[in-house]
């Protein structure tokens, strides 16, 4: 029998007074709030999310042992000033009678009245419906609610306590509000409580503390950490407040609590104690001997669960452990993860359990994660095992060797792979040599592991897996190829290539659109080398319509690269800028690692801004060429760069170094004939500065120049420096005239032939042709034309009617015409094409930082049209970004 209190109206005095129904005493700390200790960070992004419980009839605090929901919620409840009664469940056996007496108990010992007529269960096992009834109707009159705090609800295993607490808080309307702090998914119907707006919750992923949080936390702890470190320990810990606490208890005893931090083994540490105890321990047999395996998996599946564990059933186990929030997460459609403390303490402890067992267990994961294609994993995994045949032969026979060269995981490949020891053999094994030693431009190494797979594959028995290789192969002979300058090479690989695709899976060949993105660029690059310019067109172009998004952003930045060089051999600067432009952003969008491929899209952007002698700003982008490629440069890219950075020295009249920067230097099977002819064409360049025009004509004359219209502009102008006025003019007659050369070219032939009218006495002729020339590249800003030109073209720059076209872009008021050249010239106020008044406006305020939303709102436009005038400023500006817009704005003093 249950004893009925002596002072009905001093019910918490008297709580001694009660016994359960088995007939003990009611422990009355199971009612006590906890107190929270000095260390307690309250965070007030919780506090504020758990206020909303005032206004919902359920909340429920769900998170993993030490996720901190106790304290938690034990704070919040100390601060209100509505009735909190607190019950902490206990974790033996109990029946509904035992349950609702201690509920009935923890009302009576916060205050709350209730009555005798709601009674007290007698059974420890059942509990009277009227009771329940009566206990709701009391609880539905009361003018403030009272706030039900059930603690480690995750204790109450019995469904019907579930249903009668459901009845309880229906009938109570807005008398009751219910607490559950729990580690599991409580019996409630919870669907209902959403859909109704009735729910309050605040589960594990909001529970763990953010870097700020943690170094707030060691802060109370006595311990300075930046929240750089403490985001570190956050993210190895996942925040959870156990974890955090726990090292930081154990870095006070360290004589160097940041070391400790960042260093702690997590398996000799109080918190493995922790998790040893609270979780792996309450584990049965079987299920401890699960987690141990899974733990040397980054993530998995039921299956994968039961391929290393050789038992079935691993579903229902994972779900358990789940919704007992025992540190396995689920990631959704059937995949879990570990709590990478959790997995690091059971890594620690399988070795220890079973020493040999790990090795064998990565094994089993990366040959099921093979089979369902999940190849990064089961790259990790195979090397993980040291199964360096079977990881090489993953990577081949999946045709993603290519990936090795595309800036997505390129460097993660490698570094995989260097630790592949010169003792595993076989075909797979030496292509993966050959294209790590490729990728970093070790042509000589390179080639001697792709020999050796190719003679390794030349033994072997047809089949899927060999047409695989043999395509590789094929990809690293046509990189090769482009590496030697090899055209013929290039055209047989990608040839052999396309037979051999018809033998695979379409499936497959569509996984990796990067292989046949990288075979067209390297037959591109080779036959730009040779000078089959519009082959050499056709196949890049194909390049940038290549799908496959950031898998192949690389091969189309190399492409458009490539295309650019293209359009600026052929004298078209605006159209070379655009493409190198296009070139540099592919990767950026896609993120990857800045600056990235050969560096060519910059080598042409630098040969441009010498031609508009903006050489400031072509310095630097030989600089940012020079840093996205540091190891040896296939030959393109070496000659683009000898032109840029002779070009570049030229204009700032070091002719002597000029000379020895034109000269590629490259291994190459087959002479570029456009290299050569530029190496030409400087040393003209320096015999004419330095006076020697008829050395000038010599050296050209050694260059077949029919097919290259720069030369023979060139060689025209040392014609007329050395007195051949006719023999210049039939020069420049004999250029072809199929309209592939651009304004670069056109400008300096005009700018020829109206030296040689001046000197024949035809001043009208010359003017004309000086006029044509200054509209012709005032479109495309060329200054460097008229600032290379002789003495008679400059005087007839500071006439009248031509000082006018040059006024405002070729040289700045109150500086002569032909003037200073070089940096001097640079920092005059040539411009670009002209900003509007309404681009200025928004440049302007680009300079203020101003966001995108914020000009438009300042302008009084929409948001779409101050993208468009940003487009448009970028273009005038010839930049890509708002930090370079604002600074190439000020060397123009348009701000």
């Amino acid at each position: 029998m249950t004893a009925i209190p002596e002072d009905p109206e001093d019910p918490v005095g008297s709580t001694d007074a009660y016994v359960d129904p088995t007939g003990e005493p009611f422990l009355r700390t199971r009612f006590a709030l906890p107190k929270v200790p000095a260390t307690f960070l309250r965070r007030e992004r919780l506090a504020d999310h758990l206020d909303q419980a005032l206004l919902t009839p359920l909340t429920v605090v769900n998170g993993a042992a030490g996720a901190g929901k106790t304290l938690l919620v034990a704070d919040w409840a100390a601060g209100l000033a509505e009735t909190v009664a607190w019950l902490t469940n206990d974790a033996g056996d109990q029946g509904p009678g035992m349950f609702w007496a201690y509920v009935l108990q923890a009302l009576r010992a916060a205050g709350v009245a209730v009555s005798d007529e709601v009674g007290c269960p007698a059974d420890a096992g059942l509990v009277d419906h009227k009771l329940l009834a009566r206990l709701a109707a009391e609880l539905s009159g009361r003018e403030r609610p009272v706030v039900l705090v059930l603690d480690e609800y995750d204790h109450v295993t019995a469904p019907e306590i579930a249903d009668q607490l459901e009845s309880v808080l229906q009938h109570a309307e807005q008398g009751l509000r219910l607490v559950l702090v729990t580690r599991t998914e409580p019996l409630l119907p919870l669907h209902r409580y959403r859909a109704a707006g009735g729910m309050t919750e605040i589960r594990d992923a909001e529970l763990a503390f953010t870097p700020e949080e943690a170094a707030a936390l060691l802060d109370r702890h006595g311990l300075r950490l930046p929240v750089a470190a403490a985001r570190a320990l956050v993210d190895r810990t996942r925040g959870w407040a156990a974890g955090l606490r726990l090292c930081a208890l154990a870095a006070q005893e360290s004589p160097d609590p940041e070391t400790y931090l960042k260093e702690f083994e997590a398996d000799r540490s109080t918190v493995a104690d922790y998790l040893f105890a609270e979780v792996l321990r309450q584990q049965t047999d079987r299920t401890q001997d699960l987690l141990l395996r899974v733990s040397v998996l980054e993530r998995f599946c039921p299956d994968l669960a039961e391929a290393l564990t050789g038992r079935g059933g691993a579903g229902p186990i994972l779900a358990e452990l789940h919704r007992q929030n025992a540190f396995v997460e689920h990631l959704g459609h059937t995949w879990y993860r570990l709590h990478p403390l959790f997995a690091e303490i059971l890594r620690a402890h399988l070795r220890v359990r079973s020493p040999d067992l790990e090795p064998e267990l990565h094994r089993r994961a990366a040959q099921w994660l093979r089979r369902s294609g999940s190849l990064p994993e089961t790259l990790a995994h195979g090397a993980a095992a040291g199964d360096w045949e079977f990881t090489a032969g993953a990577l081949v026979d999946d045709l993603a060797i290519g990936q090795l060269f595309t800036g997505l995981r390129s460097d993660d490949l490698a570094d995989l792979f260097s630790r592949m020891g010169p003792e595993t053999t076989g075909a797979a094994a030496e292509l993966v040599r050959a294209a790590r030693d490729l990728s970093r431009r070790d042509l000589d190494c390179g080639l001697i592991h792709l020999h050796h797979a190719e003679q390794c594959l030349a033994t072997g028995e047809p089949g899927e897996p060999e047409v695989a290789a043999w395509l590789s192969c094929a990809l690293l002979e046509a990189l090769a190829a482009r590496l030697t300058g090899s055209p013929g090479r290039a055209e047989q690989a990608v040839e052999t290539a396309e037979e051999l695709e018809h033998e695979l899976p379409a499936p497959l060949l569509d996984k990796h659109p990067e292989l046949t993105a990288l075979l067209l660029t390297h037959l591109g690059s080779a036959r730009l080398w040779a000078g089959r310019f519009e082959d050499a067109r056709t196949a890049l172009t194909a390049v940038v319509a290549c799908p496959g998004g950031a898998s192949t952003a690389l091969p189309r930045e190399e492409s458009l690269g490539h295309l650019a060089l293209i359009d600026y051999l052929d004298g078209w600067p605006g159209r070379a800028e655009r493409k190198a432009l296009a070139a540099m952003t592919e990767t950026e969008r896609y993120g990857l690692p800045q600056p990235s491929g050969s560096g060519i899209g910059r080598l042409v952007l630098a040969a441009v801004a010498v031609d508009r002698d903006e050489l400031g700003r072509a310095r630097a982008f030989l600089d940012e060429a020079a840093d996205a490629c540091r190891v040896a440069q296939d030959p393109v890219t070496a000659a683009g760069r000898a032109i840029a950075a002779a070009r570049l020295l030229l204009a700032r009249g070091d002719t002597r170094a000029a000379v020895a920067a034109a000269d590629p230097a490259v291994r190459a099977d087959v002479p570029s004939p456009w290299a050569e002819g530029h190496t030409a064409l400087v040393a003209s360049a320096v015999h004419l500065a330095e006076g020697r025009p008829d050395s000038a004509v010599e050296v050209l004359e050694q260059v077949p120049y029919d097919d290259q219209p720069a030369c023979a502009v060139q060689a025209a102008r040392a014609r007329l420096a050395a007195g051949h006025r006719d023999a210049a003019i039939d020069t420049l007659d004999r250029l072809c005239a199929e309209g592939r050369a651009g304004p670069a070219v056109t400008v300096r032939a005009m700018l020829v032939r109206a030296q040689a009218a001046d000197e024949a006495g035809d001043t009208d002729t010359a003017r004309a042709l000086v006029a044509r020339a200054l509209m012709e590249a005032r479109r495309e800003r060329l200054r460097r034309p008229f600032l290379e030109a002789g003495p008679r073209v400059r005087r007839l720059l500071g006439t009248g009617p031509l000082q006018e076209l040059a006024s405002g872009w070729l040289a700045s008021p109150g500086t002569r015409h032909g003037g200073p050249a070089g940096e001097a010239a640079e920092h005059s106020s040539f411009v670009v094409e002209e900003l509007s008044g309404r681009e200025r406006d928004v440049l302007r305020r680009l300079a203020q930082m101003m966001s995108t939303a914020e000009i438009a709102a300042d302008l009084y436009v929409s948001v779409n049209t101050v993208k468009t005038h940003l487009k448009s400023v970028y273009r005038k500006l010839a930049v890509n970004r708002r930090a370079d817009a604002v600074r190439r704005a000020r060397e123009l003093r348009l701000l």
